[in-house]
């Protein structure tokens, strides 16, 4: 492996290690206290035929290292540890803090995370621990301190991985603990309970409050419980397990100038965590994600995630810490992948800015809740297609690692925010089938079918250099971040928003006087009520297409309408309208557009914008741009054909997977194509 090269120089909001690499890793998560010792040689061996370079161990150690409470037994994690060093392998070393042992729960049950009703969650799975509680703590730090005194300054270790998903399984605790610690959350946030009641609007519902012993986190209620009260609580959730993986950070950064990370989890189901406001803590993103076959589109959603960590990233490479070979074991259908499905998978992440590509995990568990778990090593061990795929995979990554270090950069910004998902997706909402995530996905997809690069960016990210901004079903926005979205278009930036955004403020206070509230005037339209439609209804439109979900009584100021309903609750009044805001202009869709109507949009407005399509991408074709501007601008393009017939792309360059200058570049059906431009 090429050693990683630590760059010290501190970023403003970044901490002064940073990851990097000058080859494309090929990485997994290896758990040998599952294995006999006897099996660790061969398993280091297939690791080299495969070119694995960076193994995630003691992910789940705690058990095996510190068998009982303050005795420790590095015995096996150390011959491991140095096994790999010998042969050439980097060592993501786990801090063995995500699973407590069972003599934890013995001995302090009041660990056990509590439920919204009231009641105890028990040990037998993972994470099974109180994000609040001083004990699990205690007890973590202790043995953080321990593996990482040990091995702080061991040769083999590259990266420190701080726990394992945290919040998969425990984003939230309504414990007592969890309780006193909230309050202390708000009255940092609020200062005083007057000003509590002014952000919670607790004079709805009798609900207000006179001192801080009377706040309660938002446990099951007989009704609908206080929305802001449900969406601070998020926040300080969040908080409180970022302020966990901080204070195991602090720990291991005592003991070794290695870069720190843990796993994010960017994907469609798990909306907990506020990873741009993690992303400042760790020296580099990583991110585990697994395709989701309960999608309608499991493949743009694996696109949108990618782009989504480069986006928490700050637009620098990042890791994949875990995906899989094939099919996982927690979907109700669990779907393997088809032949070159691996390949492709994988080299959508590399081309959104993936430098590893890790896998879990190295050899299929024999037993546990995860043995039908695909892995680089399947049961039916090295004698199968997945093995060959596997061997494919690293040969091709090899071919390829002179990309690593490069980035990607487009002209189309889409703004995503974990807090508008938290509140849009509260109870008693206009519709309950609308789900803002499937919203944002809706919108990806149409500038993903019209060949169109995307940067996912959060509300308030700078603008600058952007053409074009996509701002979908962005429900709650602060002042200021609206703000930056209007400046954007004034000095002659086109945007699209889209319905049931700028409704709410910061506090899920609605904004009078209209809706979308906060680009009321940039919009230049002003929403009298909204109209939304029953499971299966659909509306036409003037310009022959149709939509779904939602409508809006709507009536323009300024702007001028582009389509009208022809039929429906709202008929005859605009559902897509354009508005000359300064230099620039801003659309808004004020219903749920079919693909083919939203692809048409985005690409009609991109053109207007002056943003060029990537050469040959469409429906099935995904092209990436990486770019490094250190090195005069050298170019990458990533082409991977999900279509059952070959495409061909007019560019020339070198094709790295297959080591050839081409003048046009084939792609066949099912695979991928990486050129050097030029």
């Amino acid at each position: 492996m090429s050693a990683n090269r630590a760059d010290t120089t501190a970023r403003p909001g970044r901490s002064p290690l940073a990851w990097s690499t000058d080859e494309v890793l090929l990485g997994c998560d290896y758990n040998p206290e599952q294995w006999d010792p006897a099996v660790w040689h061969e398993d280091v061996a297939l690791m080299r035929e495969a070119g694995v370079s960076l193994v995630a161990v003691n992910v789940f150690g705690w058990s095996d290292v510190e068998p009982r409470p303050g005795t420790y037994d590095f015995s096996r994690l150390d011959a491991v540890v140095d096994l790999l060093h010998e042969n050439g392998i980097g060592v993501n070393l786990g801090t063995g803090t995500s699973s407590p042992p069972p003599w934890l729960y013995a001995a302090h049950p009041e660990v056990l995370p509590v439920m919204a009703d009231g009641t105890t969650r028990w040990p037998g799975g993972r994470q099974a621990w109180c994000p609040s509680s001083p004990v699990f703590r205690e007890r973590a730090l202790a043995l953080v301190e321990q593996v990482a005194r040990r091995y702080g300054d061991h040769p083999a270790v590259r990266l420190w991985h701080v726990s394992n998903e945290l919040g998969c399984h425990n984003a939230h605790c309504w414990c007592d603990v969890s309780g006193a610690a909230f309050r202390r959350w708000l009255e940092e946030r609020y200062g005083t309970v007057d000003a509590l009641n002014r952000a919670w609007g607790t004079s709805f519902w009798s609900q207000r409050y006179t001192a801080w012993d009377e706040v309660l986190p938002p446990r099951l209620t007989v009704s609908t419980p206080n929305p802001s009260q449900v969406l601070d609580f998020r926040r300080f959730s969040s908080d409180e397990l970022l302020g966990h993986y901080r204070a195991e950070a602090e720990v291991v950064r005592r003991h070794s100038a290695i870069p720190v990370t843990t796993n994010f989890m960017v994907t469609a189901h798990q909306r907990d965590m506020d990873y741009f406001a993690w992303a400042p803590h760790v020296d580099v993103v990583a991110n585990d994600h697994y395709l989701d076959h309960r999608l309608a589109d499991p493949v743009a959603e694996l696109a949108f995630c990618a782009d989504t960590t480069r986006g928490i990233a700050g637009g620098r490479p990042w890791l994949l810490m875990e995906h899989s070979t094939s099919a996982v074991n927690w979907q109700p259908v669990n779907v393997a992948k088809l032949p070159g499905e691996m390949l492709r998978t994988s080299l959508t992440h590399v081309a959104r800015g993936a430098d590893a590509v890790c896998f879990f995990q190295w050899r299929a568990s024999a037993q546990g809740a995860e043995k039908f778990h695909s892995a680089l090593v399947p049961h039916a061990g090295t004698d199968t297609a997945l093995w060959r795929e596997v061997l494919e995979l690293g040969a091709t990554l090899r071919s390829i690692g002179e990309v690593a270090g490069s980035t990607v950069r487009n002209d189309v910004a889409l703004v995503h925010s974990y807090e508008a998902w938290w509140a849009a997706d509260g109870e008693n909402q206009p519709s309950a089938e609308v789900r803002h995530l499937d919203q944002v996905l809706d919108a990806y997809r149409a500038l993903r079918a019209a060949g169109l690069g995307v940067d996912v960016v959060p509300p308030g990210a700078p603008l600058d250099g952007y053409r074009m901004v996509v701002v979908p079903h962005l429900y709650l926005v602060r002042d200021d971040d609206a703000a930056v979205i209007d400046r954007f278009v004034a000095d002659g930036g086109h945007a699209v928003v889209g319905f049931f955004s700028g409704v709410v403020d910061e506090d899920d206070r609605v904004r009078l006087g209209g809706y979308p509230g906060a680009f009321r005037d940039l919009l230049g339209v002003l929403v009298e009520e909204f109209h939304p439609l029953q499971v299966g209804a659909t509306v036409g439109l003037d310009d022959g297409s149709t939509a779904r979900l939602w409508t809006e009584r709507l009536r323009t100021t300024t702007a001028e309408p582009v389509v009208r309903h022809v039929d429906g609750p709202v008929a005859g009044t605009p559902a897509v309208t354009r508005n000359q805001h300064g230099a620039g202009t801003a659309w808004y869709v004020a219903t749920a557009l079919e693909h083919k109507a939203a692809t048409a949009l985005v690409a009609r407005v991109a053109e207007s914008a002056g943003v060029t399509p990537l050469p040959g991408a469409g429906e099935g074709v995904e092209v990436v741009r990486r770019v490094d501007p250190a090195d005069g601008g050298r170019s990458w393009l990533f082409v991977v054909n999900h279509r059952p017939e070959d495409v061909e792309v007019a560019v020339a360059g070198h094709e790295l997977t297959r080591d050839e200058r081409v003048e046009t570049l084939r792609v066949p059906a099912g695979a991928v194509r990486v050129l050097r431009e030029g």
